[in-house]
């Protein structure tokens, strides 16, 4: 007999999903779909405000990474301003936006996806938990949160405050770093590298444990998707375009992120508030690719750190030829990638220019159309915005780097579960394992809900009297 076993909620990850799984008659999988299961709309409700709140608007699409935002989204604003923002304005953007990396990184690794790693895919729900960890690895957990305090008190350094700060603003920052605020920064980097360098030592002796779910947890052929430097190199702030294919060889190169539009189409499906992009000269759903950590590297040619570029050269040994395929290894790659932001973080502070005084630059809207792309924890994030001749926001259009990942993350469920879920003798720790495929992507689903697919036919936007302003309808 044909039945749905259902996951909900998913556990471990940032926002609201479901799994649900379609066992056919004698109990293998036929289907398995991943669920995003709450609505924000936040594409929508941003029509008509004023271009230069778009930063504090959007950045509340989420508590974990509102940074990212905060970031793609005034380099939307400069666009539309016409801009180039001074030179230490942008050290200063790409020192909050690693010091969020770091901190978002560590969250994923140490308190969502640790106990799996640590005490088993089958351990008991009741310790498999942050809690557990601390217990039975106290150093472990105490690193972990050492860690990510370490990258947020770098955020409330800069911005005045851990979450939705908004020192960065239109046309670059709203005042520049201090001597006292430098120092008080360096001074928290040489704990973070040690603690990160020990960290990443200890997951190397874990890897070799983890063969079986290496194979299997997302090993699908895919694009991979990222900005890179000019050269090729690691880029998390700024750069252009670059996508491999499942055998490395470079399908689009030195792409202009303001020509993300050629490569990247959008899709909607019924069962998700998510939307599906995909490569467009590929088709939909054919052109699936992955974005984020595991992307990145497969991507860069180097990092340009030290410690960093020693990591990145043991990560490509993983598989026998580039690029990694395993999504098990996103969490090897935000390893790498939280090395890189402390030895990074280290060399803009220590540049003769980071204490300049010229920090922004000013003007009006210059242009109806602007086009911000930064490198999220999670991905390529893409904020694309339209205005009118006051000013006013006419069009948005969100590409969240946890959107980037959803057909992947689709099939990446369907293999885990055709691997290990035995519908006649099922186990909890079967379906932790579909959940913790879900992990290794470390998806942040209040960002990426933004698709009407799974909308009822109709809703209305009411004011605060009880009128109806506007109403949404689907298709």
């Amino acid at each position: 007999m044909s039945r749905t076993v259902t996951i909900e909620p998913v556990t471990r990850i940032e926002g609201h999903a479901r799994i649900t799984l379609q066992l056919g008659d004698s109990g293998q999988v036929e289907d398995a779909k991943f669920h995003l299961t709450q609505f924000r709309g936040f594409e929508k409700f941003c029509e008509g405000r004023p271009y230069r709140e778009m930063p504090a608007l959007t950045a509340r699409t989420c508590g974990i990474c509102p940074v990212s935002h905060i970031i793609a989204s005034n380099k939307a604003c400069d666009h539309l301003l016409s801009v180039s923002i001074p030179p230490t304005a942008e050290k200063l953007r790409r020192i909050m936006n690693l010091a969020q990396l770091t901190q978002s990184h560590a969250l994923s690794f140490f308190h969502l996806s640790s106990p799996d790693l640590l005490m088993g895919w089958d351990a008991d729900p009741v310790s498999r938990n942050i809690f557990g960890v601390m217990r039975q690895h106290p150093d472990l957990a105490k690193d972990g949160i050492r860690l990510r305090q370490i990258g947020q008190t770098i955020i409330e350094t800069l911005g005045g405050k851990k979450i939705h700060p908004t020192w960065v603003v239109p046309g670059g920052v709203s005042e520049p770093l201090t001597q006292e605020k430098r120092d008080a920064i360096l001074k928290l980097l040489p704990e973070a590298l040690e603690i990160a360098k020990r960290t990443y030592a200890f997951f190397k002796t874990l890897v070799p444990k983890f063969k079986d779910e290496a194979d299997h947890f997302g090993t699908m052929p895919t694009l991979f998707l990222s900005l890179v430097t000019p050269k090729g190199n690691l880029e998390h702030y700024d750069g252009v375009l670059r996508v491999k294919d499942a055998q490395g060889n470079i399908l689009e190169d030195m792409v202009p992120p303001w020509e993300y539009e050629r490569l990247i189409g959008e899709a909607v499906e019924d069962f998700s508030y998510m939307k599906f992009p995909y490569y467009k000269a590929q088709g939909y759903p054919k052109g699936i690719y992955r974005v984020g950590p595991l992307a990145r590297l497969n991507n860069a040619n180097a990092c340009g750190t030290p410690y960093a570029d020693v990591a990145l050269a043991e990560f490509h040994m993983l598989q026998d030829s580039a690029p990694v395929a395993s999504s098990f290894h996103y969490h090897y790659a935000r390893l790498v990638e939280i090395i890189y932001a402390i030895e990074m973080m280290e060399r803009l502070l220590n540049d003769p220019t980071i204490l300049d005084s010229r920090v922004r630059a000013r003007a009006r809207s210059n242009r109806y159309e602007g086009i911000g792309v930064a490198e999220a924890p999670r991905g390529t994030l893409m904020h694309h915005y339209r205005i009118d001749d006051d000013g006013l926001i006419t069009w948005v259009d969100l590409i969240i780097a946890t959107g980037h990942n959803n057909l992947a993350m689709n099939q990446s469920i369907r293999q885990v579960a055709d691997t290990y879920v035995d519908g006649n003798n099922l186990q909890e720790g079967m379906l932790n394992r579909v959940e913790a495929v879900i992990r290794c992507y470390d998806p942040c689903l209040s960002c990426a809900s933004h698709a009407f697919g799974q909308m009822p036919l109709s809703i209305e936007l009411k004011d605060p009297a009880g009128h109806v302003v506007d109403t949404l309808k689907r298709g």
